[in-house]
């Protein structure tokens, strides 16, 4: 397979051929050491991610899949950007200035990740940069999947240091919409193909979460004191979860800083999650479909867990919560850091 060297710290090499014949390819990422990231368009998806445990030895611990037409037929969210609105919207409606607009649903009454042919399903365009990073860039049409405006969007995959990835999402509009832009790997700190999550060590910097009702959508804010959603102090991850944790409480608005901690003792890893959005969607990954991925490994329930920075799902319905409204002449930005090393 011809593998073509670009620039300093990116090569880029074929990734088989989409369904309606386009070419993907597979953009690599690289530190300089052991440290790799690889992305490819459809979906802007994170493919791969490689980093060595405390003996040195390398794994990837990212789920994913070794061609494009199972990527094509996912719908597990897989190393996605998820979007127009990552995670879901009540009713699949909103309101905007007193103009109600209905979007596409695809849980049920609800919507989620921007409806069934969202952001995870379309072929960015890529870019290679200067420093070992790679944009893509996607546009948006008015009325995709029910959300106004025509939205061009775009991600920046960065390696800034030694083991650390920053992801920088970026939008703007021609007319007052929704935007709420996220990253859904699945993280394995032993390695994709190792089996069960359950175990890993886990913090969440949050005094407060959302609860959710039998749609998984939001009700109000409850403290984390004294229940099972209580991450404030490193413990094992057990049993399910796919909620919401407030993580803005703690630092000033748009600051970048430190809100989650995944670290495994059998192989040492540990992820440091840091983000400026006010939000972290916290999945065990407990209804993975036992799809074949990588190397033949098989994704059962819990195999990967999920570590989305994003605002609060269905807060286009909430007035008093963060506002996802992004109108003409602004810039929505929002950057997320996933920061390796290890432990002894």
């Amino acid at each position: 397979m011809p593998v073509e060297t670009a620039l300093p710290g990116i090569t880029r090499e074929p990734f088989g051929t989409l369904s309606d014949g386009r070419p993907a390819s597979l953009y690599r990422l690289s530190d300089g050491g052991s440290f790799t990231v690889s992305i490819t368009e459809y979906g802007a998806r994170i493919v791969s991610l490689t980093t060595p445990d405390r003996d040195g030895r390398l794994a990837d611990v990212v789920l994913g899949f070794d061609s494009i037409a199972d990527y094509e037929a996912d719908r597990a969210y897989i190393g996605c950007v998820a979007g127009r609105y990552a995670n879901r919207i009540g009713g699949s409606c909103f309101t905007i200035d007193g103009t109600e607009y209905r979007l596409t649903a695809n849980e049920g009454p609800n919507q989620l990740h921007g409806g069934p042919d969202g952001f995870d399903k379309r072929f960015w365009t890529a870019e290679m940069l200067e420093g070992a990073a790679l944009r893509l860039t996607l546009g948006s049409p008015d009325g995709d999947n029910g959300f106004p405006g025509t939205l061009n969007a775009s991600v920046t995959y960065r390696i800034t240091a030694p083991g650390t990835l920053t992801v920088d999402y970026e939008a703007t509009t021609d007319k007052a919409t929704l935007v709420n832009l996220t990253q859904h790997s699945y993280f394995n700190l032993d390695g994709h193909a190792a089996g069960s999550t359950l175990g890993h060590d886990l913090m969440i910097a949050a005094d407060r979460y959302l609860p959710v009702d039998g749609a998984n959508l939001p009700l109000e804010p409850e403290a984390v004191s004294g229940t099972d959603f209580d991450f404030r102090e490193t413990r094992p991850v057990r049993g399910h979860y796919d909620h919401n944790w407030i993580v803005a409480e703690r630092f000033a608005p748009g600051a970048v800083q430190a809100v989650a901690t995944l670290s495994s003792p059998r192989s040492g890893r540990r992820m440091t999650v840091l983000t400026d959005k006010p939000g972290l969607q916290f999945y065990t990954g407990h209804h993975l479909p036992g799809a074949e991925g990588k190397e033949g490994a098989v994704y059962g329930q819990c195999a990967g867990l999920c570590l989305e920075t994003q605002l609060f799902p269905d807060s286009p319905n909430h007035p008093d919560w963060p506002s996802a409204i992004l109108r003409p002449g602004g810039k929505y930005h929002s950057r997320t850091v996933f920061a390796f090393d290890t432990i002894t």
